[in-house]
């Protein structure tokens, strides 16, 4: 077989292809998430704490002026910027709480579907008779 061949064995199989459409469709939800905390959470938390915008919040390292937006503190020299740090960590918070529900839920649909366990039919009585009778003969 070539390797062109194996390559696109390879490519179709169905743990491949579903790994790419869950990375695809994994992008664009981490897209809506980052807007939901940039946009919607992080403004009135931001507003708790003075009334700026989160992202900007940092300290600057080489005693800079706290008054600049943290792209130009950044060009101004060393800065920690914690706000954005914070920022990307609620990001992820939300991120890994959203799929924690979605594979709780899931399991559970995936538990709804599984049939019972059935218990296994009990031994039928001649065949208990024939395991004494070769039990007895092998004494």
């Amino acid at each position: 077989m070539t390797m062109m061949g194996e390559f696109r064995q390879f490519a179709m199989k169905g743990n491949v292809v579903d790994l790419a459409v869950g990375v695809i469709i994994g992008g664009a939800f981490g897209k809506i998430v980052d807007s939901l905390v940039q946009d919607i959470i992080m403004p009135p938390i931001g507003r708790l704490f003075g009334g700026l915008d989160f992202a900007n919040y940092y300290l600057p390292l080489n005693n800079q002026a706290m008054n600049l937006t943290l792209v130009e503190a950044k060009k101004a020299g060393a800065v920690l910027a914690y706000g954005n740090f914070l920022t990307i960590l609620l990001n992820f918070i939300i991120l890994a709480f959203i799929i924690f529900q979605m594979i709780r839920l899931m399991n559970k649909l995936r538990r709804a579907e599984e049939p019972p366990a059935v218990a296994p039919a009990p031994t039928p009585e001649d065949v208990l008779l024939l395991r004494e009778i070769r039990d007895s003969l092998k004494k």
